[in-house]
């Protein structure tokens, strides 16, 4: 074989893995937008049963055991010694803050106002990401990514019998948006460093501790710690938060992760967007709610959004390794 055969069967070669990278890449970033999609089901569920405050315990509660199990007996290795571990703990550390500002915040506002505010997520990690990593986006990817936060806004506006605003509320769920685009950009941040299931690890772990100290305070402060474990009496409560916790939460960081170690911030944000339109479709054929002519509309859109913002960087990647 000549010398210009190698070269040309070694880009062959590289092409075919790239290749098989960005389908591994891409098909994690539809699962978790299934897996994100469906946990409004499980979000129904538990909240009919328990407060907020008790649902994000337990969702952590199942979330750490499934990663400290395998942990413990040795099937997963957490390394972080003479690491930048201060990187992890911020990166952990936005993560849960935006899981809690959700949950306060929806105790003020609706789920209509929280669907508004997290729409354009993408938009804040884009800013950030320009900013912190110095990645930029096309113009025709700006295009599509404001296609997809537009359809997203419009679903829930139409979907709204009446939008009331409540200015705590939407401090607290904007507190919250920004933390989850600075988490997702942290990840992105740290992905030389750590792998995916030790930023779980310490996001479930973190989470853990924290949801429960308020709970335990919480019950101290009303004579109600007797009643820790009442909720878990509930089947469907249990259930519940364990989907919340093991795959909504564990699963879906190590995949958000993933993601972010092999496409840009605003790319693996966007797909948040795609899980809005999942939950609409999941909620048509299992709830049998009913589904309106801008349901179609909108979901197709977000679906061009997410397609859009994605398929430049995967034909430049193309170009590049076939020069």
């Amino acid at each position: 074989m000549t010398r210009e055969n190698e070269k040309t069967a070694m880009k062959t070669k590289d092409h075919q893995n790239s290749g098989s990278n960005q389908l591994k890449v891409y098909t994690s970033a539809i699962l978790f937008s299934l897996i994100v999609g469906f946990s409004f089901l499980g979000v129904k569920t538990s909240i009919s049963t328990a407060t907020p405050m008790e649902t994000l315990t337990y969702r952590f509660n199942f979330a750490f055991i499934a990663v400290l199990i395998p942990f413990l007996l040795g099937f997963i290795k957490i390394n972080v010694k003479e690491k930048p571990r201060k990187k992890l703990a911020f990166t952990a550390g936005f993560y849960i803050a935006f899981m809690f500002f959700q949950a306060v915040g929806l105790l003020f506002s609706t789920t209509i106002e929280s669907g508004i505010i997290f729409a354009v997520v993408p938009i804040i990690a884009k800013v950030i990401a320009g900013a912190l990593l110095k990645e930029n986006t096309s113009w025709k990817q700006n295009i599509f990514v404001c296609v997809s936060v537009t359809a997203v806004i419009t679903m829930f506006v139409m979907g709204a019998a009446d939008i009331t605003v409540n200015i705590i509320g939407l401090v607290f769920l904007m507190i919250s948006s920004i933390c989850m685009a600075i988490s997702n950009v942290m990840m992105r941040y740290v992905r030389a460093d750590f792998r995916p299931i030790e930023i779980s690890f310490f996001i479930t772990g973190g989470g853990c501790l924290l949801f429960n100290l308020i709970t335990l305070v919480q019950g101290l402060q009303t004579g109600t710690l007797a009643d820790y474990f009442l909720p878990l009496s509930n089947w469907s409560f249990t259930l519940a938060t364990a989907y919340l916790g093991i795959p909504s939460t564990l699963i879906s960081a190590m995949l958000m992760s993933y993601m972010l170690a092999n496409m840009e911030a605003v790319k693996a944000t966007i797909f948040g967007n795609l899980s809005t339109a999942i939950s609409i479709v999941a909620g048509v054929l299992i709830l049998h709610e009913p589904l309106a002519v801008y349901h179609v509309i909108c979901t197709l859109l977000i679906i061009i959004g997410v397609i859009g913002v994605s398929l430049p960087s995967m034909a430049k990647k193309e170009d590049t390794n076939l020069d």
